[in-house]
């Protein structure tokens, strides 16, 4: 048995460090990126900790800070309003045709490219359907994605538009579980709809939507490929995020020890954030 168990270790050894060296490899790499300085010229030199105390001056950075976490915010707090009512609403129509049920959680299986080049179209100030249905109702058009005060909104919409579906798939898969004994007995006592939703379906879909959060919260905090296609940080800087800038600072101003800090830092961010989460995942089990 022991020498069989060995046999399998070894066998199973290389693919182990292989996926090991994928991972470390690019997190070292970056971090030792983020102590250099890059000149025009293509030299380097060991700087330390400088980028870093340097982000700590830079107003994109804290701009860049508040942004991506106003973003994350606003765009997870729709997707998980949006998701458990989409969720309760597959859940309640369960006659619902196949078909139009895939039409429900079609949007998050569609590239973000497509999507953000549909909505530019769909929200374009001057030709775009978003401002004809406005106008139809006599309503004032909007800049939307031109407007620094409603462009963070509106990707905000647009990504749950996209990733709400996401998050009722979490939340049916939680509804489904859930025990329908309790139900049963709060029919029995009189409990209204209302009340059973409030009292008994969503503290116990709590760690259902909490695992939704952590899922949501990796891509939402480094949310990049839907800013870039759409607005690429603008107008006026009102949407670099984090990312952006980072990607900005490395690849169009070649700054790419400064731009590895910025990324070193986010990371840090969405690994703490996810670490609080998870904690609070462990606090509602029941």
């Amino acid at each position: 048995m022991q020498t069989a168990k060995g046999q399998l270790a070894a066998l199973g050894a290389p693919a182990v460090l292989f996926t090991v060296a994928m991972i470390a490899f690019p997190v070292v790499y970056t971090l030792y990126l983020s102590m250099e300085a890059f000149s025009a010229t293509g030299t380097t030199r060991f700087v330390g900790a400088e980028n870093y105390t340097r982000m700590m001056s830079d107003e994109n950075f804290w701009d860049g800070l508040v942004i991506t976490f106003y973003l994350y915010a606003l765009s997870l707090t729709l997707q998980l309003i949006f998701g458990t009512g989409l969720a309760l609403l597959l859940f309640r129509a369960k006659r619902l045709p196949g078909v139009v049920r895939s039409l429900f959680i079609s949007p998050f299986m569609m590239p973000p490219v497509v999507a953000g080049m549909m909505w530019l179209v769909i929200l374009d100030p001057s030709l775009g359907a978003a401002n004809y249905i406005l106008t139809s109702f006599g309503l004032p058009p909007s800049e939307w994605l031109a407007s620094p005060q409603w462009v963070v909104p509106t990707l905000a919409l647009i990504d749950t538009w996209q990733w709400s579906p996401y998050v009722a798939l979490i939340v049916l898969g939680g509804l489904q579980s859930l025990p329908p004994s309790v139900y049963e007995a709060a029919e029995i006592d009189g409990a209204s709809g209302w009340k059973r939703f409030w009292r008994i379906t969503l503290p116990l879909l709590l760690p259902t939507l909490v695992t939704a959060m952590v899922l949501r919260s990796v891509d939402l905090l480094r949310f990049f490929d839907l800013i870039y296609i759409t607005t690429q940080g603008g107008p006026a800087n009102a949407s670099l995020t984090l990312n952006i800038y980072g990607f900005r600072t490395g690849f169009e101003f070649f700054q790419l020890g400064y731009a590895s800090a910025l990324m070193v830092t986010l990371s840090v961010i969405v690994l703490g954030v996810t670490l609080v989460l998870n904690r609070l995942r462990h606090a509602v089990a029941w």
